[in-house]
This record gives structure tokens, sequence and C-alpha cells, in this order.
């Protein structure tokens, strides 16, 4: 008798998934059917028209291979001219008073280590020149 009295308090270890199908298939209909009513949300987009001002060409910093710096000003096409680090800031600082809004963008030899681009970046940061970019070229297919 002992042996039946234990089998019938014996705990369940099984879970029973029935009711959580159901459930999901109930949300699963309820969404299919809800999904086509919905309307999908337009975006009302602002207009502009077109800018007055030209967008400035940017001044070109060239790192050589020698790690020697050049400045080109592409706005007045003119030929790229070797400078010092501090003839580049000054030079820089003179063209940024004049048009704020001018880009400065860095070329770098591809063989110029990573180092020395960093370093002249983080040159042009500290006096206060906002827009810096990186000139790169595409590559050939």
């Amino acid at each position: 008798m002992r042996s039946n009295r234990r089998s019938g308090n014996r705990l369940m270890n099984e879970i029973n998934v029935v009711p959580y199908i159901d459930v999901m298939l109930v949300l699963l209909v309820i969404f299919m059917v809800t999904a086509p009513l919905m309307n999908p949300g337009q975006v009302d987009l602002p207009q502009v028209g077109k800018s007055l001002a030209p967008p400035v060409a940017p001044l070109e910093v060239i790192i050589k291979k020698d790690t020697t710096l050049a400045l080109r000003d592409h706005g007045k096409g003119e030929a790229e001219s070797r400078v010092s680090r501090d003839e580049l800031i000054a030079i820089l600082k003179a063209k940024q008073a004049a048009q704020p809004e001018q880009p400065v963008v860095i070329s770098a030899d591809k063989s110029v280590r990573y180092e020395e681009v960093i370093n002249v970046m983080d040159v042009l940061q500290q006096q206060q020149i906002r827009k810096i970019g990186l000139l790169t070229q595409t590559r050939a297919k």
C-alpha cells in the first residue's frame, strides 16, 4: 500500500504547452487581421529652396611621404605650397577668420604613418578649426 501512496503524491515535472500555443495562435490571427487595416505613417519632409551661396572649396593639407606638409587652396586654384606646421596654423587661422565655413581636408600619402595624420588633425583641432575631413581616393574596380 505504501507504494501506491507515493506515486499518487509525486510532483509533475512536465509543462503543458497547449494553452500557450492557443494564445499564440489567437495573437497571430489578431495581428494578421489588423495589420492590413493600419495606415502607414506619412512623413512630411521640410522643403528648402536653392542655396544662395555656392559651397566653399576646401583647403587641402597634404602630408607627403617624408612627412613634410603642403597646402593647396582649391577655391583659388593655387598650386600646393610647402609650409611648416607653424605657417600652416597661421594660414589656416587667417583663412578661417575670413570664411568660417571653409572646410579643411587632409590628404596623406598611403605610406605615411597613421600617427602623423592624427597629429596633424590634433593640431588643427587645438586651433579651433572645426570642419576637418580626410581626402580619399576611390578604388578602381
